[in-house]
């Protein structure tokens, strides 16, 4: 009997869990269909009783859009209005001009910034600083830059009259323009630097981009490049599948380089390498900053774990979370984050914990609850918080000044950017994008134009002392303190001259990225850009270096 009586025991005992299992997944189903029926019950009653007439397109979609926002930032739902820019987001292609736009704050009005290579507006001669006056019947009079953004764009083939005003000659000219699929690149820009060093920008994970990046690659090889340089600065990523694809350009076949891991069994995916690579010796930096994320860290982080490249420049981003676009009804879209992804160590670099509960909340990850993990040589590398470099080099810092000159709608003169145009109006050609640089006479022209505008701009320090006078008055210091303050605010004084002499070469460095991508676009921009880049020298010497390089990666 008593062994009968443990039998059954143990019997209960393997059932309980079972039982519990199964009545919370029922407690949860039933919590599921009661609140969809309370939220159906509601909006039925709103509907028929609200005292104005409901849109529910936007009713609906601010309550979708408030409890998506109780879960993370990437899980996104898009109306069938919208579903083309969830597509523009992961193949780059959209029907359009080909231009960059930008809202012109002394004018009130949006004028073109940069016409885009090989696409309709530079076909069509449009130029920097052009003010779109109409689009076919629309005027664009007091509108944004996303009005006048989404009437620009269309379907590719239709062909609609663009009214512009050019400044510098008064001239009013109707371009007729045919928007066609404009894919932008996602290398805009590749080349050999000094002493045999490939360079590429890949700013973007959209599809097809690691055709573009082998092909770059092998033709700088054929070049005879001895190294490279990636640099994956300000790529937010994309496409994990192109991620993959361009690591295995560097290491062998049959890799697993990417482990993705959800709820469901069908988001749990291993990548692997599949081909044979293109160069497995060829040292490789790969530049990265907080802006980097996602695919860009998968690459990033893949070539760190498997000691195949040094990490140089900031701490990236920090997204190891894996969305899936989820087709809705009504050709809405939902792209749903459904699980994490783990690099070759095993590790996940997400940097914020999302919490689901008291209507949502963030939860940095600190650096003392990272987990070590080991890269193939057996280096030690930290999951949480992002990619952090193998050497850590901080880019040169924009002064405030440059900030309101340079930032769209804060500077209500335009001071920098009429300067700009008037330069490339009175110069009908300029040197290559590699040696072109403003004179001495040019910046002096410049800051005269400045003063003379009438151009402020908020000095942090002043402000900082400010506030620092009003703390120390409310607790009795100021008297005691008065002449030191007063010192200090002789100092600190705003001196709009002083401050563009202290920071010349900076707004230099910024007019001179502007006016080159006026002639040579924006591949243009970027080469001219990389001999004053504080993080290229630095990964341009380790290159030079093959004992720092080789001990950094253990070797």
């Amino acid at each position: 009997m008593a062994r009968v009586f443990r039998s059954i025991t143990l019997a209960l005992a393997l059932l309980l869990p079972a039982a519990g299992v199964a009545q919370s997944t029922q407690d949860h189903n039933f919590n599921v269909a009661k609140n969809i029926d309370i939220f159906n019950a509601i909006y039925r009653n709103l509907d028929m009783m609200y005292v104005d007439t409901l849109n529910a397109d936007e009713v609906i979609g601010t309550g979708v859009n408030a409890m998506l926002r109780s879960l993370d930032p990437y899980t996104v739902y898009y109306p069938a209005s919208e579903v083309k820019d969830l597509k523009l987001m992961i193949t780059g292609k959209y029907a359009g001009i080909g231009a960059l736009i930008r809202y012109n704050a002394k004018l009130k009005r949006v004028v073109i910034d940069e016409p885009y290579i090989n696409t309709p507006a530079a076909e069509a001669g449009l130029k920097k600083g052009d003010i779109i006056l109409s689009i076919d019947d629309s005027v664009t009079t007091d509108k944004d830059v996303a009005y006048v953004s989404s009437h620009l764009r269309g379907d590719a083939g239709t062909t609609f009259a663009l009214k512009i005003l050019r400044p510098g000659t008064g001239k009013t000219l109707i371009k007729k323009i045919t928007r066609r699929p404009i894919q932008m690149p996602a290398i805009p820009y590749y080349g050999i630097m000094e002493e045999n060093i490939g360079y590429i920008n890949l700013n973007s994970f959209t599809e097809g981009c690691s055709k573009d990046m082998r092909r770059a690659f092998i033709d700088l090889r054929e070049q005879g490049i001895s190294a490279l340089l990636l640099d994956l600065r300000g790529n937010g990523g994309g496409s994990l599948e192109e991620a993959v694809q361009i690591v295995n350009m560097f290491v062998p076949k049959n890799l697993t380089l990417v482990t993705t891991k959800g709820k469901l069994a069908r988001a749990n995916r291993e990548y692997k390498t599949t081909k044979e690579p293109i160069d497995t010796e060829m040292p490789i930096v790969v530049l990265v900053n907080g802006e980097t994320a996602s695919a860009s860290e998968i690459t990033a982080g893949s070539l760190q774990d498997l000691d195949r490249a040094v990490v140089l420049g900031t701490r990236t981003y920090g997204k190891g979370l894996v969305q899936t676009p989820l087709d809705l009804p009504y050709n809405a879209n939902l792209k749903i984050t459904t699980g994490k992804y783990y690099i070759p160590s095993g590790r996940c670099i997400q940097a914020i914990n999302y919490k689901h509960s008291r209507g949502g909340y963030t939860e940095h990850i600190a650096d003392s609850l990272t987990k070590v993990f080991h890269t193939s040589g057996g280096r030690e590398v930290r999951d949480g918080g992002g990619i952090k470099p193998d050497v850590e080099i901080m880019p040169d810092s924009l002064p405030n000044i440059a900030f309101y000159l340079g930032s769209t709608g804060r500077d209500t003169t335009e001071v920098m950017f009429e300067y700009e145009l008037d330069y490339i109006n009175s110069h009908p050609t300029i040197a290559p994008a590699r040696e072109f640089d403003l004179s001495d006479s040019d910046y002096e022209e410049f800051k005269r134009r400045v003063i003379a505008s009438g151009f402020t701009y908020d000095p942090e320090t002043e402000k900082a002392l400010r506030s620092l006078k009003k703390l120390a008055t409310f607790e009795g210091y100021y008297d005691g303190a008065k002449a030191e303050f007063e010192a200090l605010e002789a100092k600190l004084k705003h001196d709009i001259g002083r401050d563009l002499d202290r920071n010349k070469e900076v707004l230099k460095n910024m007019m001179r990225a502007d006016i080159v991508a006026a002639y040579y676009f924006q591949s243009g921009a970027i080469e001219n850009a990389l001999p004053t880049d504080k993080q290229i020298k630095e990964a341009v010497a380790l290159l030079r270096d093959a004992g720092r390089y080789n001990s950094i990666l253990g070797k």
